[in-house]
């Protein structure tokens, strides 16, 4: 054997057992649990944006808002100092859940361009909720970048000003553009596969109860399929028209639907949905193990 073909062979070992002992780390019982929080803090998350969406959608008050909105309305309310450290541990253990999922695929997503599109949609929600994590820890500790409503889009359209200042930026903000809403179509895809979300288990297993669970997964992933696609597609018109002003966030497309006609029922649906995706998310039990 020759010293290349060792060389290749060593490394080769070296990334499978690599491989297997970040897979152990991955189905530890405290990854789990870490895991398991995630998906309540995720829950928490997108149930308060629906709850407040909702509100404006009866006239009842409420307001439109993203993730980081949502943290800072968690952090007024009477619990909210230790709401916000579960949050931020929550949060971690999302973002570290969405770059192992990514990374070392556990799901066996693979190569096809479908599986692709999963894990770059786990890549980017690793990094948000991880983002997310950081201006949580900045509302515990009163800094300045603590969470607040409207950030997020703030964030996308300085970022997306900044790139289209490039003469190749309009394409990197068209592809961006195209990943979410591949994202945002998958998520609405997945919602109507006959057998929806395999992954992961729920906490309730009765008959009756996983069914109405199910189906309140199904109708919130739908619906946040919906604001990821559209988030997209106002991404791809500002770079179509070199304008960074036209990208919006959660806040923002939650707003553009209350602007169409008959608005407040497309906003209600829509919120109703994402109430529905966020107890669907806080039911996740576990993973399944790779």
């Amino acid at each position: 054997m020759s010293t290349h073909s060792r060389i290749q062979r060593s490394a080769g070992n070296l990334k499978q057992e690599g491989k297997q002992v970040i897979r152990g780390a991955t189905t530890s019982p405290l990854m789990e649990k870490l895991i398991r929080l995630g998906y309540v803090a995720r829950g928490l998350v997108w149930g308060v944006i629906g709850l407040l969406a909702i509100q404006v959608a009866v006239g009842s008050g409420g307001a439109l808002t993203d993730q980081q909105g949502a943290i800072a309305a968690l952090g007024s309310t009477p619990v909210g100092k230790i709401l916000l450290y579960v949050m931020l541990l929550g949060l971690v253990g999302y973002g570290l859940w969405g770059l192992i999922r990514a990374v070392v695929d556990p799901l066996h997503e693979g190569n096809a361009a479908k599986g692709i599109v999963q894990r770059v949609g786990y890549l980017v929600s690793g990094i948000s909720y991880g983002l997310l994590a950081m201006a949580t820890y900045g509302l515990i500790t009163a800094k300045a970048s603590a969470a607040t409503s409207g950030a997020q889009a703030a964030q996308t359209q300085q970022t997306t000003a900044s790139i289209l200042t490039q003469p190749w930026g309009p394409w990197v903000v068209a592809l961006a553009a195209a990943i979410v809403i591949g994202v945002g179509l998958l998520q609405i895809y997945t919602a109507f596969q006959r057998k929806f979300n395999p992954q992961f288990q729920l906490a309730t297993r009765t008959g009756n109860s996983r069914l109405w669970i199910e189906r309140l997964g199904r109708f919130g992933t739908a619906a946040r399929g919906v604001v990821f696609t559209l988030i997209g597609v106002f991404l791809l018109q500002a770079a179509i028209q070199h304008n960074a002003s036209q990208a919006k966030g959660i806040d923002g497309v939650l707003t553009a639907l209350l602007q169409q006609p008959f608005g407040a029922l497309l906003l209600g649906i829509i919120a109703a949905g994402l109430i529905a995706f966020g107890i669907y998310s806080a039911m996740i039990k576990r993973v399944v193990k790779a």
